[in-house]
């Protein structure tokens, strides 16, 4: 008994340890890594975490994928403030933005994008640019505020007819990744993901798949997907990043979308095609290319570019493919401006 009682105590000091280490490791982190964006508030409370550099009009505005925050766009954003002004932001629920508050739906981000760049003072004409899942927001804000919107680039854009309820046979997917989440948040909690991140980061793999062994196969699950997809971006925000995944509050936010798959596909399969607007698709040379049809229920003005040597990353495969789409889209605006100022 006494044995037993000593191992209960053990434990429960590990544990109590680890919530600290947690928390005192998210402070910091919040500290370090949101000094140079700011916080927007939004109209139902929230606030969305934004990151602004260069000059020009129009801006670019960037929207990542499901799961990613701002600091998906760093090299891509980099590159194109040389020659235009851009913002990339944090959805709710996501990286250093507030909780969300609605179904996280492409309707619903869209309107909570358009207030923020409107309370940050960030007037159109847009050129916006969306990868994934951030895709469709892209497509329903320039179907939502048209007059607004002066182009469209669309990285590896969300098929809907490959996920429920058009396409059942991913709800799997759908509740694998709920599961996961669930089966994480205590190690999150706990400071063993965070430990383990910070372990894979300092090139201590042995220790980190230990350590992310420790919170069972959704641990090293987590520690997979951060090495795979932060070796993909410049070192110098691979703390921050990492920071991102080391918070309960972020796979909250993970949660939400994933929950919001079927909606953002009811809502999105019956969208109407933008028009007028010039929209340029970039498709993964592993995928298959949008037939023509597919094309046009995107946009009337639409272009298909196959990026030959990327996967669905393809703004951190070739980050140059989606600049040069940029620069297209904000050159051929610039003569409408022009026209229009005259």
């Amino acid at each position: 008994m006494a044995v037993f009682l000593w191992i209960a105590a053990i434990v429960l000091s590990l544990v109590l340890a680890g919530v600290v280490y947690q928390l005192l490791g998210s402070r910091r982190d919040r500290e370090m890594h949101t000094i140079h964006g700011r916080s927007v508030p939004i109209e139902n409370g929230s606030t969305l975490y934004i990151f602004e550099t260069g000059f020009g009009e129009p801006k670019v505005i960037f929207e990542a994928g499901i799961g990613a925050t701002h600091l998906n766009w760093r090299a891509v954003q980099k590159a194109a403030a040389q020659f235009a002004a851009t913002v990339s932001y944090d959805r709710g629920g996501l990286g250093w933005s507030g909780p969300s508050r609605t179904p996280r739906t492409p309707g619903n981000i869209a309107v909570e994008l358009h207030q923020m760049l409107d309370r940050a003072g960030l007037k159109p004409p847009y050129i916006l640019v969306g990868h994934s899942f951030g895709g469709l927001v892209m497509r329903r804000f320039a179907l939502l505020y048209p007059q607004e919107v002066a182009g469209v680039v669309l990285v590896d854009p969300m098929r809907c007819e490959e996920w429920p309820p058009l396409d059942p046979s991913k709800q799997s997917q759908i509740e694998l990744g709920r599961r996961l989440i669930r089966c994480t948040l205590p190690a999150v909690h706990c400071g063993l993901v965070r430990l383990a991140i910070s372990l894979a980061l300092r090139h201590a793999d042995g220790i980190s798949n230990q350590v992310a062994g420790a919170a069972g196969s959704n641990g090293r699950h987590v520690v997979t997907r951060i090495k795979t997809e932060v070796g993909k971006m410049p070192r110098e925000i691979w703390p921050a990043v990492a920071a991102h995944w080391s918070r309960p509050a972020f796979y909250a936010g993970i949660r939400s979308h994933i929950q919001s798959i079927p909606l953002t596909v009811e809502e999105m399969h019956a969208a109407e095609p933008i028009r007028s607007i010039p929209v340029t698709v970039l498709t993964p040379g592993n995928s298959t290319p949008l037939s023509e049809q597919d094309l046009r229920r995107i946009a009337e003005n639409v272009q298909q570019v196959v990026a030959h040597k990327s996967a669905h990353w393809i703004h951190l495969d070739e980050p140059e493919l989606v600049v040069d789409s940029i620069r297209a889209l904000l050159d051929a605006s610039v003569p409408q401006a022009v026209a229009s100022a005259d």
